[in-house]
């Protein structure tokens, strides 16, 4: 019997049925060809269908219907594998097969290629174990959908925005010790929210692409999900590097293209986020800070970040850090599990255990605080999405806390900034010092530890407040 359509819902938990539908249907309302009414150009490609794949009651991966990622060399090798009644393509170079296969080959980064599958090809996945099968896992991968907060066996946040007081102070607090000056972060994101270095001091001459809000219905100015994000992440390290350069983008705009005006759920497809990622490396960033996660079929590397990383190291002393991802399991998380990525797990509020909702494992180099985190957020009515407070509503006056391994992460970004500015070391010297620091002050049965701190010295007197708050005895 063929497989309804959401089969994919059964025995899993209403929380992730309800992120993930969120998810399936704003991919949905991409138009084809349509130009919105604030830009001047078309959007990309048109309505996307997204795959669920699912296994022991979680949510596996998403993936785009009918995309597969192939490795440039072995294109010709893959065609022939689905469609072995056809001429061979072994072959035939790349220029030759993107003109006999029109509209269904594009390169994605030097070496990577999207293919289209055709109604006359199997299934996404069909076609993936067909690839497997003959040339062995790796050469060919779905398209993923990366998800700006990633957790709990589906692509949504350890918590949702919660509400505090008007007039709050962020916490972690602005360390006024720590300089970050002549350093650029480059955080992939959702996007700055309009006037948030009017607003909120410690985010002045923050840049970045914008982060809007919906039109206002009369006096509620509704804030969706999602949207936020960016502008607390760089918030978050920006306390601990005042004096940086950040730049926030946004993670579903297209490089090249205008970004349309509203979210694709906070998530965007591996191949479009990789040509961003690509172009940002121009910007000659210290550090890439990329606030994506997705697992992905048979727990293998993504092949475009792969590449990706390929070319940062072209670029001598730079780093990339994410978050690890809020399943509260060891199991792999993209981009978070290269070696070459500085992977960031959170601490809970005590800042002596794990958060419940954190990844863990050796993937998982430095933990971080990240449960009740406060800084900047938009000002408006959000309404929850998902169990149990799903239909509640929440204000906030530009203020919020939230929890999740996105909201630890930049803490590392911002003490790596802190340092190369105070020790003139590239990005990768700093980050290296602070992670064997880390390893120094591991907690048993946690892992090497990072905490806020002003300064170098862990005698630092707010440092030393900090360790007295939360009964640790290094900052």
């Amino acid at each position: 019997m063929p497989e309804e359509p959401d089969d994919w819902k059964k025995d899993l938990p209403e929380k992730t049925v309800q992120e993930v539908d969120y998810i399936i249907e704003e991919f949905g309302k991409v138009p084809e060809g349509k130009v919105p009414e604030d830009k001047g150009e078309p959007a990309e490609g048109g309505p996307i269908k997204i795959e669920v794949a699912t296994s022991n009651g979680r949510v596996d991966h998403l993936h785009a219907e009918r995309h597969i990622l192939v490795r440039e060399e072995y294109l010709g090798r893959v065609l022939e594998i689905l469609q072995p009644d056809g001429e061979p393509e072994s072959e035939r170079d790349y220029r030759r097969l993107e003109r006999d296969y029109p509209g269904q080959i594009e390169r994605v980064i030097p070496g990577i290629v999207l293919l289209t599958l055709t109604e006359n090809h199997p299934s996404t996945l069909d076609a993936l174990d067909l690839i497997d099968g003959a040339l062995g896992r790796g050469i060919a991968t779905p398209n993923h959908v990366l998800t700006v907060s990633s957790g709990e066996g589906s692509p949504c946040a350890a918590t949702e925005p919660q509400e505090v007081y008007d007039d709050i102070e962020p916490f972690p607090s602005v360390c006024r010790g720590n300089s970050g000056a002549g350093v650029l972060i480059y955080i992939e994101d959702t996007g700055l929210l309009d006037q948030a270095g009017a607003t909120h001091p410690w985010l002045a001459g923050v840049d970045g692409e914008p982060d809007p809000l919906p039109a206002q219905d009369e006096d509620v100015q509704p804030i969706p999900e999602y949207t936020g994000h960016g502008t607390f992440v760089a918030g978050v390290a920006r306390c601990l590097a005042p004096g940086a350069d950040i730049n926030v983008s946004r993670v579903w705009s297209v490089a090249g293209r205008q970004p349309a005006r509203h979210s694709i759920a906070g998530s965007q497809l591996e191949h479009n986020w990789i040509r961003r990622l690509e172009a940002a490396l121009s910007l000659g960033a210290d550090i890439f800070h990329v606030s994506v996660v997705t697992h992905s079929r048979h727990d293998l590397p993504l092949i475009t970040f792969q590449r990706w990383l390929e070319h940062l190291r072209e670029y001598g002393g730079a780093v990339c850090v994410a978050p690890a991802g809020n399943d509260g399991d060891r199991r792999l998380s993209w981009p978070a599990a290269f070696s070459e990525v500085i992977s960031v797990g959170a601490l809970g509020s005590d800042w002596r255990g794990r958060a419940t909702f954190s990844n863990f494992g050796p993937w998982v180099d430095v933990y971080a605080p990240g449960r009740d985190l406060v800084n900047a957020y938009a000002t408006g009515t959000y309404t929850c999405n998902v169990a149990p407070y799903a239909g509640k509503t929440r204000e906030f006056y530009g203020m919020a806390k939230w929890s999740g391994t996105s909201f630890s992460a930049p803490i590392v970004s911002g003490l790596i900034a802190a340092r190369i500015s105070r020790t003139g070391e590239t990005a990768r010297q700093a980050a290296a010092a602070l992670l064997a620091e880390a390893r120094s002050h591991a907690i048993p049965g946690v892992g090497p530890v990072l905490l806020p701190r002003c300064g170098d010295a862990a005698d630092d007197p707010e440092c030393r407040g900090h360790a007295h708050r939360h009964r640790h005895d290094t900052c």
